[in-house]
């Protein structure tokens, strides 16, 4: 199992006290597996996100990452967890603009100590980016970027993959093409991927799928 979440819950402070999001979710994530986790606006779909991958902390419960227990990990801890062990890939590709591709592909691995040049050539690959590797990310398309921020992410060899709504600024068409690049490096890979995700049509390609409403996983 790469990801146990145990009644996780968390609240943010509001006008009239403290406002609860997640009100006790549990889920579990094998490697190898994807899984798509939806909801309406205020969910806490992002929240829950932000929590697995060590950038906020839990009010309560547990979560559990490639074995480790990250709930009262330091942020130093959580910091080198996200370097070795886990992804995130946003909606806003978040690529270093005075970086090639190439390098920016190579910057998560080499902070990890796992950038192997082969891997990272098969991944540029298999997401139509060799004859890219030279350019900056502003000669881009955005199709394109995401394609590098995917690449970046699983050059990396991370364990957990977390994709928050990956395709959302891309065209239907492009989305749906760099999705279905990102699901098969992912199975080759062999990394667990959780996707926030507004779209059912995204969600019908996972293998599973849960639904979060009122704090609670339904």
């Amino acid at each position: 199992m790469v990801l146990t979440v145990q009644d996780v819950k968390k609240s943010f402070p509001g006008a009239e006290g403290e406002v609860p999001v997640l009100r006790g979710v549990s889920l579990t994530l094998e490697r190898g597996e994807t899984l798509a986790l939806t909801g309406e606006s205020g969910s806490g779909k992002s929240t829950l996100l932000h929590l697995i991958g060590g950038l906020d902390r839990v009010d309560g419960g547990s979560i559990t990452v490639a074995g480790r227990e990250i709930t009262d990990m330091s942020d130093t801890d959580r910091a080198a967890l996200r370097r070795t062990d886990v992804g995130v890939i946003f909606q806003q590709f978040n690529l270093i603009p005075s970086l090639t591709v190439e390098a920016n592909i190579a910057f998560q691995a080499r902070l990890a100590g796992t950038y192997d040049v082969a891997h990272a050539k098969r991944l540029s690959a298999a997401l139509g980016l060799t004859d890219h590797l030279l350019k900056y990310p502003e000669a881009l398309s955005g199709g394109q970027q995401q394609r590098v921020a995917i690449a970046r992410t699983l050059t990396a060899r991370p364990k957990l993959v977390l994709a928050d709504e990956p395709t959302g600024n891309l065209d239907e068409a492009t989305a749906a093409e760099v999705l279905g690049q990102m699901l098969a490096l992912v199975r080759e890979t062999g990394a667990g991927l959780l996707m926030v995700t507004h779209s059912q049509s995204v969600a019908r390609r996972m293998e599973r799928h849960v639904h979060l409403s009122q704090g609670h996983v339904v």
